[in-house]
């Protein structure tokens, strides 16, 4: 009974904390100016960038022909007309892109969680993403460029430049697919299960649904990253000043493509198209990653 009451009354006894000492304090103070002071390292160009870009690029862009339209008739050292093809261009390539990318990724980072386990086919498959997840959009557009061009003959399009966005786009797709994945609790899998639901159907009604947020998420900065990409219009596209409605025949601008362009062009209106176009590009990109931070909340599990 003795040795019964002394182990309540321990139990029972909040336990004592001794007082942080001075090194730990100082190597915690040391540690969180290190992490503060790295981060205003990184912030510090970012900041400037934009600066720079909104200082010189907001002035061209408040213009509304600037969205309206095109540079079609415009000799270079003309001012005046917009990037409407361009902007088109830019978001066409993008969404056929995606179209393209979004099925293939999806599936494939299924099938590494759900399917693949430790097969020699999933080995296979994580290390052709790990390739192509370092490829160099050049390497890609010339891969699609000697495959889609001089292989089977088809002219230099908008479509041939969505190919070559798609080797880009897939493996940030199907990387962001596969972490999504990994993070749904098993439970949730196993309760399902218990029921009697397939396999197929415990990932297309329960698995995935718990994930899509994260998923879209990923989408999202992937679509906004590959829509700046400059390599693939310069070899797969010819650009024209005009807008081309057909994706398949003939150049078609794109606000990268009209950048590099009148790189060449060193008179003021040159200037004032590259600093417009590339604040519109920024505005694009930001308006995708808006949009993916509110499909993420409203898409969210719900906890109650």
């Amino acid at each position: 009974m003795t040795t019964d009451t002394a182990d309540l009354t321990r139990l029972a006894t909040p336990p004592t904390f001794q007082s942080v000492s001075g090194a730990r304090k100082f190597k915690n103070g040391l540690a969180t100016a290190a992490v503060w002071g790295a981060f205003l390292v990184a912030i510090v160009p970012l900041v400037w960038v934009l600066f720079i870009v909104v200082q010189r690029g907001l002035p061209i862009v408040v213009n509304a022909d600037w969205w309206q339209k095109s540079l079609n008739g415009l000799l270079s050292r003309q001012q005046g007309g917009g990037v409407y093809h361009a902007i088109y261009g830019t978001l066409v390539q993008g969404l056929v892109c995606a179209v393209i990318s979004v099925p293939i990724g999806l599936m494939v980072g299924v099938y590494l969680v759900e399917y693949g386990g430790r097969s020699r086919l999933a080995k296979a498959t994580t290390f052709m993403v790990d390739i192509l997840t370092g490829v160099p959009s050049i390497v890609a557009a010339l891969f699609v460029y000697s495959l889609w061009i001089t292989t089977f003959g088809f002219g230099r399009s908008g479509f041939a430049v969505a190919l070559a966005l798609v080797l880009l786009m897939v493996p940030v797709i199907v990387r962001t697919t596969e972490e999504m994945l990994k993070i749904v609790p098993d439970e949730l899998r196993e309760a399902s299960y218990a029921l009697g639901i397939p396999k197929w159907k415990t990932i297309v009604k329960i698995v995935i649904p718990t994930a899509l947020s994260g998923i879209l998420t990923g989408i999202m900065l992937a679509l906004a990253r590959v829509m700046g990409e400059t390599a693939p219009v310069l070899v797969l596209a010819a650009y024209a000043p005009y807008i081309n409605y057909n994706l398949f025949d003939g150049p078609m601008a794109s606000l990268p493509l009209l950048m590099t362009t009148e790189r060449s062009n060193s008179t003021a209106a040159g200037f004032d198209r590259i600093w417009g176009a590339a604040i519109t590009l920024v505005i694009i990109i930001t308006l995708f990653n808006l949009l993916a931070t509110v499909v993420s909340r409203v898409l969210a599990p719900k906890t109650k």
